[in-house]
């Protein structure tokens, strides 16, 4: 006897709550990194627009990094009003997990992102963070692929279930934006910024929708373009990795 199948139902969107104060952080080594000026100041405007309190810091090395997200949590969990949302921006020379500081030294992406989860900054527990990283990844580069026939992959998965609320996970309500995939690199433009920056500030400043939905947009904007290196047509494609729980959406 076959099974009765309902009808699918409509999921039922919940939103994180926007109401309150939202904070953003920007580090940014501007050395050998021309271009990086104009990125700041896309940057700003899309921060000011979406009503962020936002700070701007030049040249980190590579301690300062650490320092100034440590900084910015403590800020955050000392926020005279409730903090709804905030956001970190990282651009630098870089490789896979890793940022160059304006002192050539490495620090660890991995460390900079445990600062502001949720087992660390209380104000932030189940509060979306998001990260955008404009850095390479790598030494590889992408000439594309030309387009074929559309092939359907699939999988499985095995969840086991229980609803617990008095418990989150540590690392849910985060949302990472790079710039490439990993083990590639990044492009910017000497005079007009990089592609990645410009693309994002603009898509979050002018089109609506949740987060997701905008960063699908910038990475069908930026997959459309190709980027010229030492002659040669490349493309670039931002990645996307989430935990968020909840629709995020910034205006």
């Amino acid at each position: 006897m076959e099974s009765e199948m309902s009808d699918p139902q409509p999921l039922q969107e919940e939103r994180y709550d926007m109401s309150g104060a939202r904070l953003a952080l920007t580090l940014c080594v501007t050395k050998a990194r021309e271009g990086s000026e104009v990125d700041m100041d896309a940057l700003e405007r899309m921060f000011h627009y979406l009503k962020f309190e936002s700070t701007m810091k030049r040249d980190p090395t590579a301690q300062q990094f650490l320092e100034e997200l440590d900084e910015f949590q403590q800020t955050i969990d000392n926020w005279e009003e409730p903090v709804s949302c905030a956001f970190v921006v990282l651009m630098a020379h870089g490789e896979e997990g890793l940022l160059k500081g304006e002192d050539e030294k490495m620090v660890r992406l991995e460390d900079l992102f445990e600062v502001l989860n949720n087992k660390n900054c209380k104000a932030l527990r189940g509060k979306p963070k998001v990260y955008i990283i404009q850095a390479c990844r790598g030494e590889h580069r992408d000439p594309g692929e030309e387009l074929g026939g559309d092939e359907e992959l699939g999988g499985d998965e095995v969840a086991v279930l229980k609803n617990n609320p008095q418990s989150i996970p540590t690392y849910t309500d985060t949302l990472h934006i790079y710039s490439t995939v990993e083990g590639y690199l990044s492009y910017r433009h000497d005079k007009k910024g990089s592609g990645f920056i410009q693309t994002l500030t603009d898509v979050f400043m002018h089109k609506k929708g949740s987060i997701l939905e905008l960063t699908e947009e910038v990475t069908r904007l930026m997959a459309n373009t190709e980027v010229m290196q030492e002659g040669k047509p490349r493309k670039v494609n931002p990645e996307v990795q989430s935990t968020l729980r909840k629709k995020l959406y910034l205006q």
